[in-house]
């Protein structure tokens, strides 16, 4: 049974949605406007698919665990004494994304899956986790082989709104468990028993592209590698109308940002008055005293009256 004790927090940036500078008045002489999302898009993924036939993770550590293992993933190179060690490329899964913002452009997502989660439940895209984290990008443009470095990391317990990370880090956190179990201990410290271990690697166009949070150190067009041990979720109600995010996501396609019923550029999700009838969603729907929520259609035409403006 896996044990992880997390003690010391560190600066919490790298997950977060890439937050663009403030416009001047006009445009800057030296502007340069970003690369083409369509033709980034395999050089990227190429990019990613070097480092993983180049590198390896201590995956022996994680088979035979050490005396006091923190069972934290650790990259190193496949050269000298480690030129036997199995690549990532042998070792991950993939999975087929769509970017976006460009139509017609998807990606190959690579992610490592080092252990599934003990607990019985995933979380939704547009849910609330919990869990640690490191980031790295991976910026081959100033180097001819893969550079990386560590940009940011949490080793306690830290909870992100998924509407609200970078996309590919949302599409991957969707296929682990939860823990087993979280306890949190008399000295402070906090215990996930069997939580869900991971690590994916995130082509520029998932990631933040030309927009890396301000202050940061990220290049533009940098890859990003993410490892995480997920320990609970929340169910997401980012509007705090009575209807989980998951349930607004109307055309089912697991994405928050294209379902706006009333075409008012607020998505569902965080709309409080889904049809723009001037009654807040909250009071268009009925939750009992056991929290379950129904959903009336007064003037029985098929559409629920919190999607109906004219109910």
């Amino acid at each position: 049974m896996k044990k992880v004790y997390f003690l010391f927090p560190l600066m919490i940036l790298g997950l977060l949605a890439g937050q663009s500078c403030k416009k001047d008045d006009g445009t800057p002489s030296n502007f340069v406007p970003a690369r083409d999302r369509g033709e980034e898009a395999p050089l990227s993924i190429a990019i990613v698919e070097r480092y993983l036939q180049t590198h390896f993770y201590n995956y022996e550590e994680f088979q035979n665990p050490p005396a006091n293992f923190d069972y934290r993933i650790v990259f190193d190179t496949i050269a000298g004494d480690n030129s036997d060690k199995t690549p990532l490329i042998e070792q991950v899964t993939s999975k087929t994304v769509k970017d976006r913002v460009a139509e017609g452009v998807t990606y190959d997502l690579y992610y490592l899956n080092v252990a599934q989660g003990g607990g019985p439940d995933k979380p939704k895209f547009p849910d609330i986790a919990t869990l640690t984290y490191e980031g790295i990008y991976i910026n081959e443009e100033i180097s001819t082989i893969p550079y990386t470095k560590l940009f940011d990391g949490s080793v306690v317990p830290v909870r992100f709104d998924l509407t609200a990370v970078v996309n590919g880090f949302q599409d991957v956190m969707t296929e682990f468990n939860i823990a087993e179990d979280v306890i949190t201990n008399p000295d402070g410290t906090v215990e996930a028993v069997n939580p869900g271990i991971g690590a994916v690697f995130i082509p520029a166009g998932l990631g933040y592209y030309v927009n890396p949070p301000a202050g940061s150190e990220i290049p533009i067009y940098a890859q990003l590698i993410f490892t995480f041990s997920l320990f609970d979720f929340e169910v997401g109600d980012q509007d705090n109308d009575g209807v989980i995010s998951v349930i607004e996501d109307i055309n089912n396609n697991k994405l928050e940002e294209d379902d706006d019923t009333d075409g008012d550029t607020l998505p569902n999700y965080v709309d409080p008055d889904d049809d723009n009838d001037g009654r807040p969603t909250s009071e268009e729907i009925e939750i009992d005293a056991e929290g379950n929520v129904t959903f009336p259609d007064v003037d029985g035409d098929g559409t629920p009256d919190y999607l109906d403006s004219d109910s």
